[in-house]
């Protein structure tokens, strides 16, 4: 799979790199531990070397399964975990709330490279962004990190363009993680003009707009009840039942090219910048292989321009978070 650089101090990774939160958390039960380990040594054979989890996915269950995964590939892969987010670290209990304390940081950097099994952490990210903690001091923690050799990059994660701005003149920001798709473009707006100025690279979540953009979920679908979409406006079923307008669109356009709406809406997406890469996750062996798909399919400027006068039709319905959860972004 052809490489790409994250921000200006040399991070490289695949055009695609794996979403692993789902193999643990947040969109139904978990995995069996060992179809985990399958489905992430199963995406470094096939050229992913780009690996996404947190200490919150869990608490921490999912850094242990990220970590024994890719313990025989070190030193070819890069694995990003993220900090941010209470959480005991001796009982692995979610308190609620934010904490990014330096000497929390910190703490948090010691147990997951434990988790991980690594030496040092590719790429650390603040989860969101900590109204209580100057983003100054959040920046000062992570670059004594990198200066003692225990963090290689700093990443910020749904943070606005102010605190992108003051964190990148403490240290240098390799990337931001935010959610952006064809199912959610307001990054478009400020996050990608700023980012480019900056040097700074994006790391997309959701790029398949937590699975809508796949096809496979309409009006009817249900959700196990651990998963999160159950809590999510825009996957209600009336706003799913409208918003199935866009996946039509997509649907038309990638079979006129001999791909899936999957396929069309990642390539969509590698084709905005060349310092994007997204992050699509699965469970699924024949889901990731059809998600490469995606990296080596060739959209044309007209393709682009067909996609775009398509997608800016379709009125997409409901908020992307709960209120509770939309108040963490973009600070």
């Amino acid at each position: 799979m052809n490489k790409r650089t994250l921000g200006t101090n040399g991070l490289e990774a695949s055009a695609l790199g794996l979403g692993c939160m789902g193999l643990s958390f947040g969109l139904g039960p978990a995995v069996d531990k060992q179809e985990g380990i399958a489905l992430i040594r199963a995406a470094v054979e096939k050229g992913i070397t780009f690996f996404d989890t947190a200490e919150v996915y869990g608490p921490f269950t999912n850094e242990e399964l990220v970590g024994e995964a890719l313990a025989p590939f070190r030193g070819q892969v890069a694995i990003a975990t993220k900090f941010g987010f209470a959480i005991d670290q001796m009982s692995g209990t979610n308190l609620g709330g934010l904490n990014s304390r330096p000497e929390r940081i910190k703490a948090v950097a010691e147990a997951s490279l434990k988790r991980l099994r690594v030496e040092a952490i590719d790429l650390f990210y603040q989860h969101r962004v900590d109204p209580e903690v100057p983003i100054e001091d959040v920046a000062g923690a992570a670059k004594d990190l990198i200066q003692q050799g225990k963090v290689r990059h700093f990443g910020l994660s749904e943070a606005g363009v102010q605190t992108i701005r003051k964190a990148h003149a403490v240290q240098p920001v390799a990337a931001l993680q935010s959610e952006y798709s064809l199912f959610w473009r307001e990054p478009e707006v400020e996050v990608i003009p700023t980012l480019e100025e900056l040097g700074i690279g994006f790391v997309p979540f959701s790029p398949l707009g937590k699975g809508f953009l796949t096809g496979k979920i309409d009006e009817t679908t249900t959700f196990d009840a651990t998963d999160f979409r159950n809590i999510v406006p825009r996957f209600t079923p009336e706003a799913r039942k409208a918003n199935l307008a866009l996946v039509e669109v997509l649907k038309g356009l990638a079979a006129a090219k001999g791909a899936t709406p999957a396929q069309l809406a990642l390539a969509w997406l590698l084709a905005q910048k060349p310092w994007i890469v997204p992050i699509p996750g699965t469970t699924k062996l024949h889901r990731l292989e059809e998600n490469l798909g995606g990296a080596t399919l060739e959209l044309s400027a007209d393709d682009l321009k067909a996609i775009d006068a398509a997608a800016s039709q379709v009125a997409l319905q409901g908020d992307r978070y709960p209120a509770h959860l939309q108040k963490l972004v973009g600070r």
